[in-house]
């Protein structure tokens, strides 16, 4: 009876860290539906409204390092709770904000809370599932919510802004981070921590969350066209500089915030680089079909945000029922060429929508695609990237790969964008009708997504061994059953 208890506590933890992974994708993308209410509201300017999401995004990017760092220091339960606390509060200043400094600031605010949270979340979850078989399926369970958040975010943002206002975009955070932070109080254990004798590496911290912040900074700005070439550049300078000087600073250092040993490790840096392309693929793409629904095809908000439920329906199927079994049977590497191909597939048949595309031939068809691509590619690609770390490194390996994906997404957007709309204007200015161009410029864009994709299943042949037969014994088969 007492492990049956411990079994359904762990699994309750595991819900725990889920609602607040999903709070925080959600919030990366449940804003964007209602950026153009925000916007007359408070009487944004089309540059100003940007800082709505960036102002997030670079607090969010720029800390999860320290973050995952902090998760080893003082240990990931009191890291989690923090963030949780913040994100919840900042979510209050935000639903009540009544000017563009206040909502920017409490966005911010959210970003830290975010970071301290989610940098800790993967090791958090492989220390509670240790077994093979149950660590499958609890990263299954996560990776739908990572994945299929992000999709689900755009639904609800739409529902929520129509029915009750953009406030409660916000607002609607309250009781549900109320209610899990106080589960998270009863549910999670406290680890043993190294203590901040251990080192945290003030100086390290300094450059790598400047780095970080002023190159993401950087790249949503390339798609705003409102900054000149020469500042953008020197933007990216000073933030390459500061990075290189945070590794140099890594490998002298004697208590280093990023142990730069875990790069020697061919399977841990093979699999962030996938995480880095899958995440800027699939980030980018959502963007623009949002865009595409509501420009070319003419969808309204709510109808844009339905048109995306294949694929969070489909993540979700496959992550939670099929994901672990096929794990254990084929192994990590296996599933995740396979699920890069199918997300591939989708991109390039999603590149051929046309004007008068009609959504059940031309665009949900490749939803279930991708969506069965994402819901094979994610569990397997975050498990391949945190197997290989000592229970030390928990932490920080967790931390690096919420960063991949977070630089993965913010590349990703910036990257598609930029190429979407130089090939619009390109097309515009030779006479093309404008829907045209828009869809053309899309197109391109996807299959750039799609080169991404095929880019990460080489890195995946090239670089992450099979381990079918050797990390795969009956037990995982039969806890997967």
């Amino acid at each position: 009876m007492r492990e049956r208890e411990r079994s359904m506590n762990r699994w309750a933890a595991l819900l725990v860290l889920c609602v607040m992974q999903l709070m925080i994708i959600l919030d990366g993308t449940i804003v964007t539906v209602a950026l153009p209410t925000i916007q007359n509201d408070l009487h944004f300017s089309q540059a100003g409204l940007s800082w709505v999401v960036n102002s997030y995004l670079i607090a969010f990017a720029g800390l999860l390092m320290l973050s995952g760092r902090l998760g080893d220091l003082l240990g990931g339960k009191r890291v989690f709770l923090g963030g949780m606390t913040v994100f919840t509060l900042a979510s209050l200043l935000c639903g009540m904000a009544t000017s563009q400094e206040m909502l920017i600031g409490g966005r911010a605010l959210q970003g830290i809370g975010a970071a301290l949270a989610s940098a800790v979340i993967l090791s958090m979850i492989m220390k509670l599932f240790p077994e093979p078989g149950e660590q499958a399926r609890a990263m299954g369970i996560y990776s739908f919510v990572s994945a299929g958040g992000a999709s689900a975010g755009l639904i609800t943002g739409g529902l929520i802004t129509e029915a009750l206002g953009w406030h409660w975009v916000f607002l609607i955070n309250l009781p549900i981070g109320a209610l899990a932070l106080i589960a998270g109080i009863r549910l999670l254990s406290a680890e043993e921590a190294l203590g901040l004798r251990a080192g945290a590496d003030a100086v390290g911290a300094v450059l790598v969350t400047a780095g970080l912040s002023l190159g993401v900074f950087t790249i949503s700005q390339t798609s705003e066209g409102h900054r000149s070439a020469g500042e953008l550049i020197a933007y990216g300078v000073v933030a390459v500089v500061l990075l290189a000087a945070f590794v140099v600073r890594q490998a002298k250092a004697a208590r280093p915030l990023l142990a730069l040993r875990i790069f020697r490790n061919r399977e841990t840096t093979g699999a962030n680089i996938v995480v880095v392309l899958v995440f800027a693929a699939g980030f980018g793409f959502q963007f623009l079909n949002a865009l595409y629904l509501q420009r070319v095809l003419g969808y309204d908000s709510m109808q844009t945000g339905l048109a995306f439920l294949p694929a969070p329906l489909v993540i979700g199927t496959v992550s939670l029922f099929f994901s672990a079994r096929l794990t254990a049977r084929f192994g990590t590497r296996r599933v995740l060429l396979t699920g890069l191909l199918a997300l591939g597939l989708g991109l390039l048949l999603l590149s051929r929508a046309p004007v008068d595309g009609d959504y059940w031939i031309d665009i949900a068809p490749t939803l279930f695609i991708q969506g069965l691509g994402m819901g094979l590619a994610v569990p397997a690609v975050i498990m391949r990237a945190m197997s290989s770390v000592s229970p030390a490194d928990a932490g920080l390996a967790s931390g690096l790969n919420n960063t991949a994906q977070q630089a993965g997404a913010a590349v990703g957007l910036a990257v598609l964008a930029t190429v979407a709309t130089g090939r619009s204007n390109t097309l515009a200015a030779q006479g093309v009708q404008t829907v045209t161009a828009l869809r053309d410029g899309y197109s391109l864009a996807f299959l750039v997504a799609a080169v991404l994709v095929f880019l990460g299943w080489v890195v995946t042949w090239a670089a992450l061994k099979d381990q079918h037969g050797e990390a795969v014994t009956e037990a995982p088969l039969a806890a997967a059953r």
